[in-house]
């Protein structure tokens, strides 16, 4: 479904209210754009592209819908970035699954979107089938982790097999940042379904970046960590 000419909906059985969300929308700017993907998070998951060149990279945010901060600074980044000119194409999901950010839940219909992409018919699945579809080069996946869970450090998750750029971007972002890498050998190795790792088995090279917020909440500062991985992760392929 195509809302605009810049804004699609990936799957319409995903649609909630997310303005609902009190702690979410406490952050959200006033804005055209953010008014537009609020709205057609109605309808579904809602997919923003901006820019008209290569290289074509994607960001997505909410696939666990009670982290905030990730979803809070896609919403900046869409923002700030829409009417400016950028190297390449740039497309934005900020809210994976509107339905569970509504209702502030880490799943969606009972299940992990995060172990799902390899399962036919869910929505992080379809978002894998979108990337293939618009031959995207990299996708960055952002999340936020609850002090004293795992990994409870602002980090980036990365690859070196057998997609070895993964590593290379979570080096590029985490050094930028001052924050940790976690590197593992293979993609997959440590348990599969995840988009990154769904990307990287497939040779699209993809990281997931965590800052740290307790879930359901934004703790201070988080959106703006999250908002700068967002930066780096751009710049990294030169599209700012």
């Amino acid at each position: 479904m195509v809302l605009k000419d810049d804004i699609t909906i990936i799957s319409n059985k995903t649609g909630g209210i997310v303005n609902k969300n009190e702690n979410l929308m406490a952050y959200v700017p006033e804005g055209y754009t953010c008014t537009q993907l609020i709205n057609a998070a109605k309808h579904g998951t809602p997919m923003l592209k901006i820019g008209f060149s290569s290289p074509k990279i994607m960001i997505t945010a909410g696939v666990h819908g009670n982290e905030l901060p990730a979803q809070i600074a896609a919403l900046w980044l869409a923002e700030e970035l829409k009417d400016k000119n950028i190297n390449g194409t740039v497309y934005i999901i900020p809210f994976a699954i509107p339905d569970a950010t509504m209702k502030n839940s880490r799943r969606f219909k009972g299940f992990d979107m995060n172990r799902s992409a390899s399962k036919e018919g869910s929505i992080s699945n379809k978002i894998l089938n979108a990337i293939d579809d618009l031959n995207i080069v990299s996708i960055s996946d952002f999340h936020s982790t609850k002090p004293r869970s795992n990994p409870g450090i602002e980090s980036v998750f990365c690859s070196k097999n057998p997609c070895p750029e993964s590593y290379i971007i979570a080096k590029y972002i985490t050094k930028s940042m001052s924050s940790k890498i976690i590197c593992h050998s293979t993609a997959g190795s440590l348990y599969s379904g995840a988009i990154e790792d769904e990307c990287n088995i497939r040779g699209i090279a993809a990281v997931t970046c965590e800052v740290v917020s307790e879930n359901c909440e934004v703790t201070h500062g988080s959106p703006e960590r999250s908002y700068l991985q967002m930066i780096y992760y751009l710049k990294y392929f030169g599209l700012i």
